[in-house]
């Protein structure tokens, strides 16, 4: 989903209302929300006994809402911009950062649907009484201090479609609770500490982007992955510590944007890479992939990034890659290329920001001193020969070089969500 910058609590209102409509309609499509609510409509009783249960229905979903937020105010222990100072009494529509909608089931009523605490710098915990709140479409917490695991009762947030947590403290294993929500569309859980493995089964849910960078997570893509609708997969600053594996390619129908700058990938990159015919951007900086460009990656013709520097790639950098239609932004440097094809020598005169400093390239400047390169170049590496097997990096085994914390110039999917 879009994000837009806020300048005005009236701007701000506004747009996330119209997010939050399209997030219902999103919800909607892919809920069973009016059979989870059926216990409200009964057409054999009178008409008037039938709206009186309704509008019962419907004091008694915000009743529930207000349990839901007064614990939330009371698991917050820092509160700098008194965003809570507002959440008093039963109406909860009233509260700061609060939004309600017409319920699904019933558009005569209102029910809470959406949480935005951006950028509110609260600390504290997410109660397990959120999950009374059945009618969320969207939660939006990101830049703040919320700490501890996410609570298991999330899971009864049939409706929800988006959950940005990103820029907190959470901590511990991936949170599964996620994967029990039907309607998930967009999850963002990136500048965390979350650790520990990425469970296959998130790539079966029909997510349009996954941010999980700058976590502690291990085993990001999984080997028998059978297919994903996700268009952004953004893994940077994790410990993946293998090489991608070919099953990438069940990405190919929906993949826009792969990030996996700073995963301590090792191992060549399969030639499946090339397959995902949909890709616009393609980032692996600050890793320790080794051996040469596959070739297929020719065959992007919407690839407008790419980013292969700070690994050990060395050989020939392809003409086909350089002709690439959309290229605009080409980075290469800090690897062991030996050769530039053609239109590679000269890449700027076609407006293209292309980088190849630190390689060997011996009619270029700024590049590798000979014993450098000697040393890599006379140990050629055949990608055929060592395959990725199981998503692990055996034949290649690492040789982590030291990298910074936090990568300099990251891709701009990186960066948190300026809501």
């Amino acid at each position: 989903m879009a994000s837009f910058p806020f300048f005005t609590f009236s701007t701000n209102s506004l747009i996330l209302l119209v997010l939050l409509n399209l997030t219902y309609l999103l919800a909607a499509k892919h809920s069973k929300y009016a059979s989870h609510h059926n216990h409200y409509h009964h057409h054999h009783h009178p008409l008037a006994a039938s709206n009186a249960r309704l509008h019962q229905a419907s004091n008694d979903r915000l009743h529930q809402a207000f349990i839901a937020l007064q614990a939330l105010k009371h698991a917050i222990y820092s509160d700098p911009k008194n965003y809570t100072t507002s959440w008093v009494g039963p109406s909860v529509c009233s509260y700061e950062g609060i939004y309600c909608a017409p319920a699904l089931d019933n558009p005569e009523i209102q029910v809470v649907a959406g949480i935005d605490l951006n950028h509110a710098d609260i600390a504290g915990f997410l109660p397990d009484e959120l999950g009374l709140l059945t009618d969320l479409a969207l939660i939006h917490l990101n830049s703040n201090r919320f700490c501890g695991i996410l609570p298991l009762t999330l899971a009864n947030l049939s409706l929800l479609y988006e959950l940005d947590l990103s820029n907190n403290r959470f901590v511990g294993p991936f949170p599964t609770v996620v994967l029990s929500l039907p309607t998930i569309g967009y999850l963002d859980l990136r500048f965390n500490n979350f650790e520990g493995p990425v469970p296959p089964e998130l790539y079966q849910k029909k997510l349009d982007a996954i941010f999980l960078n700058d976590n502690r997570l291990t085993n990001i893509i999984p080997t028998g992955v059978a297919g994903s609708s996700a268009s952004v997969l953004v893994f940077a600053n994790n410990n993946y510590g293998g090489c991608l594996p070919p099953s990438i390619v069940h990405f190919a129908n929906t993949l826009e944007e792969l990030v996996l700058i700073n995963t301590n990938l090792t191992g060549c990159l399969p030639q499946e890479v090339g397959f995902l015919y949909k890709l616009r951007v393609l980032d692996v900086s600050f890793n320790n992939i080794v051996g040469p460009i596959p070739y297929s990656i020719a065959g992007l013709a919407h690839l407008e990034q790419l980013n292969l520097g700070f690994n050990k790639l060395s050989g020939i950098v392809p003409a086909g890659v350089c002709m690439l239609p959309d290229l605009a932004n080409f980075t290469l440097s800090n690897n062991f290329f030996c050769e530039e094809e053609g239109i590679c020598q000269n890449l700027t005169s076609r407006g293209i920001v292309f980088d190849d400093r630190r390689n060997c390239l011996v009619e270029k400047p700024n590049q590798r001193s000979k014993r450098e390169c000697n040393a890599v170049l006379e140990h050629p590496v055949d990608c055929f020969e060592h395959p990725c097997e199981c998503g692990e990096a055996a034949a290649f085994p690492p040789t982590i070089s030291p990298m910074p914390t936090s990568v300099p110039l990251p891709s701009p999917s990186i960066a948190p969500t300026p809501l």
